[in-house]
């Protein structure tokens, strides 16, 4: 295998405590040696390639916990292939793909075959099964089986399950099996056909809007009966001032609870969006501002620990119409940690350390893998990034077929140099022109 000597870089890893600079050996796929020198000289690190990361920072790959490939059977919004590609390229490592493709990932089976398909992905794809058979929300599926299958948590994301007694059912079996429930959390009979989050933008564009409520009353059912079941529970991304309270509740009751935020929506609020464009068209919707502030501060308290993209391809035709017949949906692989280090960091939110913590230690603890740490033994799956340079992000260079974002020409700082996965190097930036 190659050897690879990473020089003079910043290294910041939470799960070692280190935020300094350090040199880095990789061999064999895994970190073999930390240090704040190693010698070209030292015997464990001749013929290693030598990367010299003066001015740039070292963090443990990222970990995107909530991610829609599409393939099988919407290849033409994304394929696992062209997903991984945008994940690299975004410095995320291991990504988890739900299971709302056709068909839904609903047995061990398919599970087997989804990890078949993704064998030659330049990233970790570690599969979500469905919560019922179909994602139809009236047989449970085969947790346990899904999980020896490879599934790494259940979800019906794309909707909830909303036969309360059936969801609790689901929990119960989770719990037995040991695995995660990823939640979407939203009240399917409260949405009434909305398409923009209810407001002075709803008002203003003639558009039904979707009230803060849609989410909020699935995020109470769903803690109160994962509490009643022991199972622990993952609450996808939230968008609203009370989720992040019913969260920070659940915590003060030590249940074992996490929720995650999108980058869309710590960034961006409904106000700004200044036309009936499907590009600004998600699920859950951009919220008020005082929502946006209220997840930023749920970011920075900690009640929030875990920021992932819910990256959601659509072709250009798709996206390029109203919200009242565009899908939902937006891509979020390759900006996630530029509008996460511009936003969150450079406005003083987080720490750079903190924010690791979001995107890759956190995400590791919520499904149990042994990653997001750059301590050694560990398989090198890390990134190398520029956070003192402006660019500007131009969706025509996505390696994802999705180009659906709302931030395209947006400035940031935050640029994906190097992505290692098990010590080789998947994206270099280097091959690509004026990035």
């Amino acid at each position: 295998m190659q050897k690879y000597l990473i020089k003079e870089g910043h290294l910041v890893d939470p799960s070692s405590g280190i935020d300094d600079k350090m040199d880095i050996l990789i061999a064999d796929n895994k970190i073999v040696k930390v240090s704040e020198n190693i010698s070209e000289d030292d015997i464990s690190a001749v013929e290693a390639d030598i990367i010299n990361a003066s001015g740039k920072v070292i963090m443990p790959g990222f970990i995107d916990l909530h991610v829609h490939l599409r393939e099988p059977g919407f290849e033409y919004k994304e394929t696992i292939m062209t997903g991984a590609n945008a994940a690299a390229r975004g410095g995320v490592t291991t990504i988890c793909p739900m299971p709302n493709t056709n068909p839904v990932i609903d047995s061990p089976a398919r599970v087997k075959d989804l990890l078949e398909r993704a064998k030659d992905a330049p990233v970790n794809v570690l599969p979500i099964g469905a919560i019922t058979l179909g994602q139809k929300g009236a047989d449970i599926a085969d947790i346990a089986g899904m999980k020896e299958a490879g599934a790494v948590a259940i979800s019906e994301d794309g909707k909830s399950v909303m036969n309360s007694w059936l969801f609790s059912q689901a929990l119960h079996y989770a719990a037995d099996a040991g695995i995660p429930v990823f939640s979407h959390c939203e009240d399917g009979s409260l949405v009434n056909g909305g398409v923009i989050n209810y407001g002075d933008k709803s008002k203003e564009f003639g558009l039904p809007g979707i009230t803060n409520a849609v989410e909020d009353v699935i995020v109470a059912r769903d803690i109160i009966l994962a509490k009643e079941a022991g199972c622990r529970l993952h609450l996808c991304h939230c968008s609203t001032s009370d989720s992040a309270a019913l969260v920070e509740m659940a915590h003060k009751q030590k249940l074992p609870i996490t929720a995650e935020v999108c980058p869309h929506h710590f960034t961006m609020s409904d106000d700004e969006i200044i036309e009936d464009d499907g590009r600004f068209k998600m699920n859950p919707p951009l919220r008020s501002r005082s929502d946006v502030d209220a997840l930023k501060n749920a970011l920075r308290d900690g009640i929030i620990e875990v920021i992932s993209t819910d990256h959601a391809p659509h072709s250009t035709e798709e996206k390029a119409q109203s919200m009242l017949k565009a899908p939902f949906g937006v891509v979020g692989l390759e900006t996630s940690f530029a509008l996460g280090y511009t936003i969150l960091v450079k406005e003083g939110y987080l720490t750079l350390t903190q924010l690791v913590e979001k995107i890759s230690t956190n995400p590791a603890k919520v499904i149990g893998i042994d990653k997001g740490s750059l301590k050694e033994g560990k398989i090198a799956d890390l990134v190398i990034a520029d956070i003192d340079s402006e660019y500007e992000i131009d969706s025509s260079k996505f390696a994802s077929k999705g180009k659906n974002t709302p931030f395209n020409g947006m400035k940031v700082y935050g640029k994906i140099e190097k992505t290692f996965v098990s010590g080789k190097i998947v994206y270099d930036c280097a091959d690509e022109d004026n990035y």
